[in-house]
This record gives C-alpha cells, structure tokens and sequence, in this order.
C-alpha cells in the first residue's frame, strides 16, 4: 500500500480498532455499545476512503480477500445495529466485535489491489451486488449460528432428539427461534435475488466468458441456495437440514472469490488479471 494511502488510512484504521476492541469486552455497560458504533462508524471510513482513492489519486475499488472480508462484515455489523435495537440479541456484540477488528487489522496486512474498469459502465454495480450478497449471506450466517444455538439449548431443556426437526416456539438467546428461523430465510431470500442479480450482469460482461474457480464455485453456490429455498418450499426443510445447506452454500461462495483471490494473493504471490 503506498505511505500516502497509508497515511489517510490510518486515522480511521485505527479508531475501527480501539472501538472494536473496547466492543468485544466483557459487560453490558452501554459504552460498549458506543464503542462497536464508533468501530463501525471507522471501519465505514475507512472502507470509503480506499474505494475513493483518498490519498493516491486513483479512484476504484479495492479488490482482494481481506477487503472483500472486511466489506462483508461491516455490513454484517450494521445489520445487528439495527436488530439490535429492535429485537434482543443476546451475546452477539462481542462475537461481531471481534470479526470487525480482526478483518480491519487482515485489511492492513493483505490490502489487496486497486482496479479501476473504464471497459464497462456496469462493472461498478457488479461490484456493489456482488458485495451486498456476501453481506447478506453473511448476515444470514449469523443468524442460522444463533438459531443453532437457540435449538440446541432448548432441545436440552425438553430433551428433543437430535436429529427431530427445528423446535418450534420456545425462547433462546432472548430471541424466539421461530423469529430466528424467519430472519434467518429472509437474509438467505434476499441475498439469493442479489446474488442472482450479480451473475446476471456478469454474464452481459464483454469480455469472453470462461468458467474460472470463481464462475465455477459461484454457480456451485447459487444452485446449492437455490435447492435451499427450494427444499424449504416444497419440503418443509428446517432446523439442522437447512442450516447444513446455508453452511454449504455460504462456504463456496466464500471460496469463489475470497478463497480464490487468498490462494492468489498468499500462497502463489501474484495477482490476478481479471478477478
């Protein structure tokens, strides 16, 4: 990263990280809640300044795994600000705390590379879609943990076999499970129609089409959440069924381009030409 990005990043870097930091404490004292906003607030910044270019006089997103990573747990975070105020959330803020300073502090070790797409006027919605999916996939993750959770601590209260489909009713978490279930299928909905959306416009791209690791396990992924929603429909899929199916989803999406780019970026050294 060159020291006058460096330089610019670093005020709104570093607040992300004593805020976040300070959030993931043990407690419940409102100054905690202060302080995830505040690492929110930062971590936003500083997200803005990069895509702006702040600094090094050359606007475009930056592209690679950590900024990919750290772009889909921001939004994460907003969506639990906002639930938060709304439902009870119990024990959530430590665990996105810390998901938010560790990707703030992955930002500065692998900032990945500046891409600017002149070739294309839809390439910067491709990129936002694409973005928003991993967020809402993300969110919807959070959600099938705590819903988990949920279930398996009230199966323990009534003694529910394992392998019976998801308890009904019942309170967990300060949350009821069938709250968690609702939400949890409403992100999967939301970033399955985005995701859609993203892959729709690549395929108008004018560059050749070529069935790259990322193509491949993208497409892998929007099968698996369509078979999801699918299997929900027309099944009755719940409970542990189709949190394995969120799971397996989610992780090839994550391969598809963060794993890619990790792989590109770490292990061989190099950066990609067209990712």
């Amino acid at each position: 990263m060159p020291s006058s990005s460096a330089a610019v990043l670093a005020a709104p870097s570093l607040l992300a990280l004593i805020g976040y930091a300070l959030a993931a404490l043990r407690g419940d004292r409102p100054v905690l809640l202060a302080a995830l906003a505040l690492g929110w607030i930062a971590h936003g910044t500083a997200v803005l300044v990069d895509i702006l270019g702040v600094g090094t006089g050359q606007t475009g997103a930056r592209f690679g795994f950590a900024p990919a990573l750290s772009i889909t747990v921001w939004m994460v975070i907003a969506v639990y600000g906002i639930e938060s105020r709304l439902l009870p959330m119990i024990g959530v803020r430590r665990s996105v705390a810390t998901l938010g300073l560790a990707t703030v502090a992955l930002v500065w070790a692998f900032p990945g590379s500046a891409r600017v797409h002149a070739d294309y006027a839809w390439s910067p919605l491709h990129w936002i879609l694409g973005f928003a999916s991993y967020g809402l996939f993300g969110a919807a993750v959070l959600h099938a943990v705590l819903w988990r959770q949920a279930d398996s601590r009230l199966r323990l209260k009534t003694g529910t076999p394992p392998g019976a489909g998801g308890a009904s009713g019942g309170w967990s978490l300060g949350m009821p499970l069938l709250k968690l279930e609702s939400l949890t299928f409403g992100f999967v909905i939301a970033g399955f129609v985005v995701l859609s959306a993203t892959l729709l416009l690549g395929i108008t791209f004018p560059t050749p089409w070529h069935w790259s690791h990322k193509t491949v396990l993208s497409v892998l992924s929007w099968l698996v959440f369509c078979m999801l929603l699918v299997g929900r429909h027309a099944f009755g899929w719940r409970g542990r069924t189709a949190i394995r199916w969120l799971y397996l989803g989610s992780g090839l999406l994550m391969l598809a381009y963060v794993g890619s780019r990790f792989v590109l970026e770490v292990l061989l050294h190099r950066p990609p030409a067209n990712y």
